[in-house]
């Protein structure tokens, strides 16, 4: 083979972006100095932001254009700030707004510069600054900085001539925005003090741009990198929908907005635009799939519909079926609650109402103008979520047809519906670590004395013996007549003897308990009782006395609750009777065909994560709206507080972590009537698959049949 040739000379116009190698060294004389990471990965690579974007409005328009900005694009941009002279007396909610103190137009132009490079340079890559009687197209602009290289100082905007002057030099025309680069700001950032006192100029933009010009040689530019600054300034009376002019459909930029309502015009009307262009792409994608199939080895066979999205979910075996739910117009016939029939209410039946409404506007457009087409009455309907594609929807429809020439003719008709799955957003979560310090609480009553030793044996091995940073504190309920013999004997004896020689053992850990007397142990009472003997910063673990602790479960716990933020409640394994299960073959599974031997406890909401602050904050919310009523606190558990009074996500989630063995519960009759049911399903459905009770019932049949 040939000689490798050599790399062209680096030079001004000739980056070399080959990566090198730097390689690592340490002066020995200099002691050894551990390095703190970042937080974020993004942090220690100096990844910045990509725009940030200043809107300059006045006390005046705050209330009013700042506002039609706001509603029109700032949900596009990742940044937006208000800046502003003078603070209004009402700040519209959803906006964050800068006042600087003093409404003249060079000062606001100074002290907006001076704040994004103080608080914003070292974050973003682009700043756009723009004008609240401005419009500008935001996924255009950001499509824009994406073509743009950061290397360079870039000033782009509408190039306009300074007054008097009949230099080259230009500057950005505030009205219609402009882009400066991180680089150009970095560079400006020291001359600010200086363009303030020595240049005389009423336009801040012309201020800003000879600022620039002086101090750094840099003019407005319209154009760069092959990248035009469209802008159309919009004259009085316009009427958008007759304005066909090419520059003003590919503007980026429009100005002067005269009020609100020609804003959310304007806004309008790009929308359209681009949704029309999207949809045109829509079809040109489409078609060249038809195209491409065509040529594969499946042929046109391989084409699914809709033609684009993912082809419908393929069960391998009857278990991985996905079932079709049958609604009406008025009814559903598969319920949240397990009911056969419900209302159709809420999300659903705006759900039914769009799809009908979709299919019937779908037809028009494909027969029209020889048939028109009007919905008479839905006759079955059948949805299903496939999570490989979306919603997908057959609809029966009885439908009007009027011809051309007036005639109709009824007539039934079935169609098929996707609602596909959009763009997939990773929702933002505030940062938590795993080193809180998780609090368990364990509520005890007479009943659980059998199970407490395995509970506080799993603790010392799985927490204790590992340092892990967890406390416990025990919860004993005395009913009302083993409170009054406690003198005589005490029915937790045993267990503050246990806890005793726990503290002997380990001489750094106190294992503190309360005592609550109570005939209806209700579980917001005793989390009452806890909460305020706690400081609010503190993470619970509400246990039960079945739960075996462990290190992999307590970080999930730590991780999955987020103070003012996120409460979880994880849905525990529950083991099926071994009597049932095995019948003498063998007395314990494994752990790896546990999932086999058990099934996830959907009934039980007793085990949870919360911070005390979060359960304090809904917990006075609910004791506003019940006013201390007790039968209504009887009938809650700590999940029904967090669902109804909080505004908190609630994650609730299955937990292999979280496994326990078979276990008759005894529930308390005193419960309410729903909590009491939902204890007995939980016994229920724990003591064997359909399976292993088939085969329990056939062998007893076989028994007595013999």
């Amino acid at each position: 083979g040939g000689e490798r040739p050599e790399a062209a000379e680096a030079g001004p116009g000739h980056e070399d972006f080959r990566p090198r190698i730097v390689p690592y060294y340490r002066d020995p004389s200099k002691p050894y100095k551990k390095v703190l990471r970042t937080r974020y990965i993004q942090t220690e690579l100096g990844f910045h932001e990509r725009l940030f974007v200043a809107v300059l409005t006045s006390k005046a328009t705050v209330n009013t254009l700042a506002v039609a900005v706001n509603k029109t694009v700032a949900h596009h941009f990742p940044r937006l700030l208000y800046f502003t002279g003078l603070r209004s007396a009402k700040v519209p909610h959803g906006m964050v707004l800068v006042a600087h103190g003093d409404e003249r137009p060079i000062w606001l132009m100074y002290e907006t510069m001076h704040y994004i490079h103080q608080h914003f340079g070292s974050d973003y890559d682009w700043f756009y600054i723009m004008q609240d009687d401005t419009y500008a197209q935001a996924e255009q602009v950001k499509a824009l900085v994406t073509h743009l290289s950061i290397n360079q100082d870039v000033y782009l905007g509408r190039a306009e001539e300074f007054i008097g002057g009949d230099e080259q030099a230009r500057y950005c025309h505030g009205g219609f925005g402009y882009l400066i680069s991180r680089s150009l700001l970095l560079k400006l950032h020291p001359h600010l003090d200086s363009c303030r006192n020595e240049i005389l100029s009423v336009r801040p933009d012309e201020w800003l741009g000879r600022c620039i010009i002086d101090f750094l040689g840099i003019t407005c530019v319209s154009q760069l990198q092959g990248q035009h600054y469209h802008t159309y300034e919009l004259a009085k009376n316009t009427e958008l929908e007759k304005e066909e002019e090419e520059g003003f459909q590919a503007a980026l930029a429009v100005h002067p907005v005269s009020d609100m309502t020609l804003m959310y015009r304007l806004h309008k009307h790009f929308s359209r635009i681009q949704l029309d262009k999207a949809y045109q792409e829509i079809q040109d994608l489409q078609m060249q799939i038809r195209n491409l199939t065509a040529l594969t080895p499946a042929g046109e066979a391989g084409v699914t519909w809709p033609v684009g999205i993912n082809a419908p979910f393929l069960p391998k075996s009857r278990f991985e079926v996905i079932s079709w739910d049958y609604f009406t117009e008025q009814h559903l016939f598969s319920c949240p609650d397990g009911s056969p029939k419900c209302e159709l209410s809420g999300a659903s039946k705006t759900d039914v109402s769009e799809i009908i409404e979709s299919a019937v506007e779908q037809l028009n457009s494909r027969y029209q103008p020889l048939l028109r087409f009007s919905k008479r009455q839905l006759l079955n309907g059948y949805r299903r979520f496939d999570p490989t594609r979306g919603m997908e929807y057959t609809l029966d429809l009885l439908l009007e047809a009027v011809t051309q020439k007036g005639h109709s003719h009824v007539l039934a008709k079935r169609v098929s519906l996707v609602r596909p799955l959009s763009k997939v957003e990773i929702i933002p979560m505030p940062y938590v670590t795993e080193a809180t310090r998780v609090q368990l609480v364990l509520p005890l009553t007479v009943q659980d004395l059998d199970f407490v030793a395995n509970f506080l044996d799993m603790f010392a091995m799985n927490t204790l013996d590992t340092h892990d940073n967890a406390l416990l504190t025990l919860l004993f309920i005395y009913h009302p007549y083993d409170a009054q013999r406690v003198g005589q004997v005490d029915v937790f004896a045993g267990v503050k003897a246990m806890v005793g020689e726990l503290e002997k053992r380990y001489a750094e850990v106190k294992i503190p308990w309360i005592s609550v007397k109570t005939e209806v142990p209700s579980q917001v009472k005793l989390m009452d009782i806890v909460s305020k003997k706690h400081p609010v910063d503190t993470l619970f673990f509400l246990a039960s006395v079945w739960t075996e602790i462990n290190m992999e479960f307590l970080n999930r716990c730590r991780m999955n609750t987020i103070s003012n933020w996120q409460v979880f409640f994880p849905v525990h394994f529950q083991e099926f009777n071994p009597a049932l299960v095995y019948r003498g073959e063998q007395t314990a599974s494994s752990t790896t065909d546990f999932l086999r031997d058990g099934h996830f406890d959907r009934h039980s909401f007793a085990e949870a994560c919360f911070y005390n602050s979060d359960y304090m904050t809904a917990r006075t919310k609910l004791a506003a709206d019940i006013l201390d009523q007790d039968e209504v606190l009887e009938s809650m558990e700590v999940f029904d507080v967090f669902l109804h009074y909080s505004g908190l996500h609630l994650f609730r989630a299955v937990e292999p972590g979280l496994v326990q063995k078979y276990t008759l519960r005894s529930c308390n009759p005193r419960l309410s009537e729903e909590l009491y049911h939902r204890c007995m399903l939980s016994n229920l459905e724990g003591l064997a698959s359909r399976s292993h009770l088939a085969m329990a019932l056939f062998e007893q049949e076989q028994a007595n049949s013999t």
